[in-house]
C-alpha cells in the first residue's frame, strides 16, 4: 500500500541576491544548517557554504544509489559497495542548470559488465530524483565495475 513521507528543509535569506547570504537547515534530518551565497552558487570558489546544485546533487547521487542498490538486489547480485557522484552544472548568465554528470563506481560479485550498465541506466532513469529532473536534457552515466 502506498504511503507518503515528506522530507522537510528551509532557507532563510538577508539581503538582495548579490549581496546577500542565508542559511539552508535539513528540518526533517535535523542534521544542520548550513550557509548559502550567491558567490557560492556563481563561483565555486567559496569554502563553507552550499549551493542549490549542491544540495541537488547530492540527493541525485544518494537516489541513484539507493535505487541502483535494490535493483542489484532483486537481479541476485548484490552490491559489495556503490559510490556515487554528481556534478551538477548551473550557468550563470542564464540562469539554468544545464547538466548533471552522473558517475557510479560499483563492486559487485558476479555480474557481467553489461548486465551492469544495463541496470545503472535503468536506475538512472527510474529513481524519484531522476524523474523530478527530467527537464534537464543533458544528464549522463558513467558507471563502472571496480
Amino acid at each position: 500500500m502506498p504511503r507518503t513521507v515528506t522530507s522537510t528543509a528551509s532557507t532563510a535569506w538577508q539581503g538582495d541576491l548579490i549581496g546577500g547570504s542565508g542559511t539552508t537547515t535539513l528540518e526533517t534530518s535535523r542534521l544542520g544548517t548550513f550557509p548559502v551565497t550567491w558567490k557560492a552558487r556563481s563561483d565555486e570558489a567559496e569554502g563553507g557554504t552550499t549551493s542549490p546544485e549542491e544540495l541537488l546533487g547530492s540527493a541525485h547521487a544518494t537516489c541513484l544509489t539507493m535505487q541502483l542498490s535494490n535493483m542489484l538486489a532483486e537481479n541476485g547480485t548484490p552490491p559489495t559497495s556503490v559510490d556515487t557522484s554528481a556534478a551538477v552544472s548551473f550557468n550563470v548568465g542564464e540562469g539554468g542548470i544545464t547538466g548533471i554528470e552522473l558517475t557510479v563506481t560499483a563492486k559487485i560479485d558476479g555480474i557481467e559488465d553489461a548486465d551492469f550498465q544495463r541496470l545503472a541506466q535503468e536506475a538512472k532513469e527510474t529513481c524519484p530524483v531522476s524523474q523530478a529532473l527530467k527537464g534537464i536534457e543533458n544528464i549522463t552515466l558513467t558507471a563502472t565495475l571496480s
